[in-house]
């Protein structure tokens, strides 16, 4: 005969599985439902705070930092996860960053909540004291910078190497490139930082953040997107030269690409390199689907004209 003790023992434990099973499914199903990821970014928006003006020029009303305000705002409302990126050269350009030093320009990206931004060049134009004071003072986001060593230097402790952001339960890491300062910015603007490979620290950078468990890499390159001469580093360079990088968000170039280029990587991986010129006229938009069998696709890419007429 069944023990009576260990009868009741099994049928508590039969009936606790049913309770619990529903539950356990519907856990299971949600981790395995597709999680998408929008990933809106701009680079080389030179201190273009107001739109460009009514004057017959082929940019009159683009840009300006309230148009692209109202438009991020529409899209957060619409997608459930997004980032949002610069690649650098934040400053000179317009009578803002002569008078202002940087403060305005900051001001609005922490205001638009930027998640990162890397360093371009011209963000050394008030020197790295400035530089570093603005940041310090006005920004709700870091500069990500992997390949600047700042030791010694005003900016030691107020940049970071590489960021992880979460988004829809997805672990995102992020890593910066700067573009080599000789020749390029003068030595009293950048003192003592030291310019290191930036092939190198991009692999060293996201092979860290790939064995912190990241499940998406990206980087803020202000590199360039290609040059006539194949010595000189540029993101489509790069790109083949890399193990664990998903995503370059490019500038420096003002490169205006009509769609996101792929190129393959070390690894036969895909890496998207996109970039969408300079001033803040265009913002672009990168939607990428992760799913557990098929992992992840760009599944969507858009260049939207920043302008108020776009915001009606």
């Amino acid at each position: 005969m069944y023990p009576r003790r260990a009868f009741i023992k099994q049928a508590a434990l039969a009936a606790g599985s049913l309770l619990v099973s529903p539950i356990l499914a519907q856990a299971m199903e949600e981790a395995d439902a597709p999680v998408r990821l929008t990933v809106l970014h701009t680079n080389d928006t030179h201190s273009r705070i107001d739109p460009f003006p009514m004057d017959g020029g082929r940019n009159q009303g683009l840009g300006g930092v309230a148009a692209r305000s109202q438009l991020i705002g529409e899209i957060r409302r619409q997608e459930a996860n997004v980032l949002l990126l610069d690649a650098g050269d934040i400053f000179q350009g317009t009578p803002y960053f002569n008078i202002y030093k940087g403060e305005p320009e900051i001001r609005a990206m922490s205001a638009m909540g930027y998640d990162a931004t890397t360093i371009g060049n011209h963000d050394f134009d008030g020197g790295i004291e400035n530089l570093a004071l603005q940041l310090r003072q006005h920004a709700s986001f870091p500069m990500i910078v992997s390949n600047y060593d700042f030791s010694g230097t005003p900016m030691e402790g107020v940049y970071q190497p590489y960021r992880i952001v979460r988004k829809g339960g997805l672990k995102i890491g992020i890593l910066g490139l700067g573009i080599g300062l000789k020749g390029l910015v003068p030595e009293n603007l950048h003192g003592k930082t030291v310019y290191l490979d930036p092939v190198q620290k991009a692999n060293e950078t996201a092979a860290l953040l790939k064995r912190k468990g990241c499940d998406f890499i990206i980087c803020l390159s202000h590199l360039g997107y290609k040059y006539e001469s194949e010595s000189r580093i540029s993101d489509r360079l790069l790109a083949p030269q890399t193990e664990d990088i998903d995503l370059i968000i490019g500038g420096h170039t003002h490169s205006f690409l009509e769609k996101p280029e792929v190129l393959k990587n070390r690894k036969g991986d895909d890496v998207v390199i996109n970039q969408v010129g300079w001033a803040g006229i265009q913002l672009g938009r990168l939607d990428f689907v992760f799913e557990k069998k098929k992992g992840k696709n760009l599944v969507e890419s858009q260049t939207i004209s920043v302008t108020k007429k776009s915001q009606s």
